[in-house]
């Protein structure tokens, strides 16, 4: 059994208890409106604000039949490249809020515009709802701002930006992806699933339920729109820069897809954040480990921007 009590630091145990106190890990039992109203109530207690000098602008993106709103987060000196961010959220929780503070950071820190993507939830709207919306805002964005554009996310937002990556190849592609903690559709079954199934934060058992409201109940295990670890092509992907949590189910997926990329005589390189659980963008200003990681995800985005390789 995984002894967390030597894996986690204190500071890491104090972040993990005070979101315990706002987000309990029974959460999943409540009905969808309870999960969402703790979860907002979560997200505006971490809350960090908006650095001095970042205009955020609220609009949508108008798509067939429908409206996807999205943030728009820029400095006080606009640059031409553009971070399209996906939140976190199991594909079920969280929206424009969730993750605000830490779009508007990675907008001081950068200087590039950053645009929050509100895609579609489920279990209301399921597979391949949230996909059409991140890939059509992408095409959108892209096309409007006709920049260089970096695709990233957490999570569940990780796995969608991965997702357009895959999707867009022989298009103006993007040029770079930068995917935190995400989870691409790794073997449920071996690995991190099972040395992590108990992880603090996030278990294995959150991530079946989080798949199935997500599939319908439809079998979705060829479907890399679904989950990109499905594909059987990994050549001709934007540089990619993924950041696992180790005590995590989802860490060897990280692993796993950028071996994939590197196989396929991509680029790609792999973090796997010691002592750290997953959704520590939260305790970016509490957690010294969780500091450090962030700074390297916002090191990672304004290299690819640049058009930079450090790895």
């Amino acid at each position: 059994m995984t002894d967390y009590q030597k894996l986690i630091d204190a500071e890491t145990w104090a972040f993990i208890d005070r979101t315990n106190s706002h987000y309990p890990p029974d959460t999943i039992d409540m009905d969808l409106a309870g999960q969402r109203a703790v979860y907002d109530k979560l997200c505006a207690a971490f809350h960090a604000g908006i650095p001095q000098g970042v205009t955020v602008t609220d609009e949508a993106i108008e798509a067939p039949g429908r409206g996807i709103p999205v943030r728009r987060y820029e400095s006080a000196k606009p640059s031409d490249v553009t971070v399209v961010y996906y939140h976190g959220g199991g594909f079920v929780v969280g929206g424009l809020h969730s993750h605000d503070d830490v779009c508007a950071e990675i907008c001081a820190r950068t200087g590039y515009r950053v645009v929050s993507v509100d895609y579609r939830l489920c279990p209301e709207h399921v597979h391949p709802a949230a996909f059409d919306d991140a890939l059509f805002s992408f095409r959108h964005l892209r096309d409007k701002y006709r920049g260089p554009v970096v695709l990233a996310g957490d999570s569940a937002g990780g796995n969608l930006a991965a997702a357009v990556a895959h999707a867009t190849r022989g298009e103006e592609p993007a040029i770079g992806q930068v995917l935190i903690y995400p989870g691409l559709g790794g073997n449920r079954h071996a690995g991190s699933y099972l040395e992590h199934a108990e992880a603090p934060m996030l278990r294995s058992i959150d991530i079946d339920y989080y798949a199935k409201l997500r599939s319908g109940g439809r079998d979705t295990s060829s479907d890399p729109t679904f989950a990109p670890l499905y594909d059987t092509d990994f050549s001709r992907l934007p540089p990619t820069v993924v950041f696992s949590a180790q005590c995590d189910p989802l860490a060897d997926d990280g692993r796993d897809y950028s071996d994939a990329i590197l196989s396929a005589d991509g680029k790609a390189h792999w973090f796997n954040d010691e002592g750290l659980v997953h959704g520590h963008l939260r305790a970016r200003h509490s957690v010294k480990r969780a500091r450090e990681s962030f700074d390297r995800v916002v090191a990672a985005i304004d290299a690819l921007g640049k058009g930079e390789w450090p790895y």
